[in-house]
C-alpha cells in the first residue's frame, strides 16, 4: 500500500477518535447550565450553632465551585439553589441494660442528625426541578464523650455528607 493512502486512512481513523474524545469530569457533573444561585440557608431548628446557616451556605457553594464548572451567581442563575437547615436533633442509639431492674438502662451512643430541605430550580432542564427535598445525614458517638469538644467534627462530617448528597441530586443527576 503505497504512503499517501498509509496517511490519509491513518488520519481519518485519527478524526474518528478524537471526535469520540470529550470532557470527563469525575463528579459526574452534567448540566448544561452555566451560572449557580445558591441563597443563604437559614437555621430553622432550635438546636444547633448560631453560625449553622452560614457555615452550610458557605460549604456548599465552595463545594459546587470545587466539584464543577459552574459560575456562582447572586442573583439571575440558571440554576437556584435554596433551602433551609429543618432538624438538628439527637436521640439516644445502642441502649445497654445494666442487668439491675432498680438502675435504669443507659445509651451507650447518641446520634446527631441534620436534616437539610432544598428547592431546586433549573432553567436549562425543568424536569430536573425539586422543591423542599429533604437531605439528611447522622453521625453516632459516644455518650461519654465531651460534646462540646467534638461538635464541630460532628457536624463537619454531617454536613460533607448532605453536601455531596445535594449536588449528585441537582448537578450530577445520580
Amino acid at each position: 500500500m503505497n504512503l499517501k493512502i498509509r496517511t490519509s486512512i491513518s488520519f481519518v481513523l485519527l478524526l474518528f477518535i478524537v471526535q469520540g474524545c470529550g470532557v470527563y469530569s469525575l463528579s459526574g457533573a452534567s448540566t448544561k447550565a452555566k451560572t449557580i444561585e445558591i441563597d443563604q440557608f437559614f437555621n430553622n431548628t432550635d438546636l444547633g450553632p448560631a453560625n449553622l446557616g452560614p457555615t452550610f451556605t458557605n460549604r456548599l457553594r465552595d463545594y459546587y465551585q470545587q466539584n464543577s464548572q459552574l459560575k456562582i451567581v447572586s442573583e439571575n442563575g440558571e440554576l437556584h439553589v435554596e433551602g433551609i437547615i429543618a432538624e438538628y436533633r439527637f436521640s439516644n442509639v445502642a441502649p445497654v441494660s445494666t442487668g439491675n431492674p432498680n438502675e435504669p438502662n443507659y445509651a451507650a451512643l447518641s446520634r446527631l442528625t441534620i436534616v437539610v430541605k432544598v428547592t431546586y430550580e433549573d432553567t436549562t432542564e425543568p424536569t430536573n426541578n425539586f422543591k423542599d427535598q429533604s437531605f439528611s445525614f447522622y453521625r453516632d458517638f459516644d455518650n461519654s464523650a465531651n460534646f462540646t469538644a467534638i461538635q464541630e467534627d460532628l457536624e463537619k462530617r454531617v454536613i460533607d455528607q448532605i453536601l455531596i448528597l445535594i449536588f449528585n441530586a441537582t448537578v450530577a443527576n445520580w
